[in-house]
């Protein structure tokens, strides 16, 4: 029996771990569509879930942000993108990047396939410099293009048209994966095998390289990192007690430079390596994980 909770206490799923499990299950909780192969299309569709979950998901129940976001500023000709930019504002000031560590199924996928065991690539100069390639494709694929197909009156979601691998994963290999869409074999052509081939990079690259399109790729982590000063919610160190030792940072596999800052997510790890006892994850003034929550526990059971 000692056994059995030994090995339980050391595998056991942590917090961050069940919220991104439960997380993934809500924004794919229309199980009849892994059934029938069809995609949901009732009144919840209408609204965004935080993460990156495709539309064409046969089981998303609600739309991906990112998505909106692009078909918003393709038809921004026609109506303004109100409610896309001021639902990812709301998200952005609220959660920020707390999204991509704890409510995104792509970063939960991303992470499974970096326990496969391999060699792994750690973060260096070249990893930091290739983070803001997001940044690049946020301004480009999501805006830019979107934006100038709006003014020629034809819209055109580009990220999620000519590259998004969980677009490909999610939506078309989820439906083709069904034998009642058997028919839609037909009319795969450049795109897709283009498309395909980005996923499956992608998916290769992550077991190597940890969230690779996290850190890479994702324009919706360079939107919620555009909020890393304001978000109401997540890491954060109380200078005074902060000795400067680097523990965090060195600990961290995204590439930050400091707790908190564009390209934290928030997960956490940080508040255990901390010798100074200084991080806290706190939503405002409140701590939820951390020095300041495990005291109070401590005194309440005393």
């Amino acid at each position: 029996m000692d056994r059995i909770r030994t090995w339980w206490r050391r595998r056991r799923p942590t917090t961050r771990r069940l919220v991104q499990l439960y997380a993934a299950v809500l924004y794919n909780a229309h199980l009849k569509g892994f059934a029938e192969g069809k995609i949901y299309t009732g009144p919840v569709k209408a609204v965004c879930v935080p993460g990156l979950n495709c539309y064409s998901c046969p089981g998303a129940i609600a739309a991906c942000p990112l998505g909106a976001l692009q078909n918003a500023i393709a038809s921004s000709a026609n109506r303004p993108a109100f409610y896309a930019v001021g639902l990812l504002m709301l998200f952005g000031l609220t959660l920020g990047r707390v999204v991509c560590g704890w409510l995104c199924p792509v970063g939960l996928i991303q992470e499974f396939l970096h326990r496969v065991p391999t060699p792994k690539l750690k973060k260096n100069r070249l990893t930091r410099a290739l983070s803001w390639v997001k940044y690049a494709i946020l301004s480009v694929f999501v805006v830019l293009i979107p934006l100038w197909n709006a003014f020629r009156r034809v819209p055109l979601p580009a990220f999620c048209k000519y590259i998004c691998p969980a677009g490909t994963l999610e939506g078309a290999v989820g439906l083709l994966a069904n034998p009642a869409n058997a028919d839609m074999f037909g009319m795969l052509g450049f795109l897709f095998t283009w498309k395909f081939l980005i996923m499956m990079i992608v998916l290769t690259a992550c077991v190597f390289v940890y969230r690779a399109f996290c850190r890479f790729l994702c324009p919706l982590g360079a939107i919620y990192g555009l909020f890393a000063r304001v978000a109401l919610a997540g890491v954060r160190v109380d200078g005074p007690a902060c000795s400067g030792c680097g523990a965090c940072v060195s600990l961290c596999p995204m590439d930050i430079r400091r707790v908190g800052d564009h390209e934290c997510i928030h997960c956490g790890q940080c508040i255990s390596a901390c010798p100074e006892k200084a991080i806290t994850f706190r939503a405002g003034h409140i701590a939820l994980m951390g020095p300041e929550v495990t005291g109070r526990q401590r005194r309440e059971a005393e």
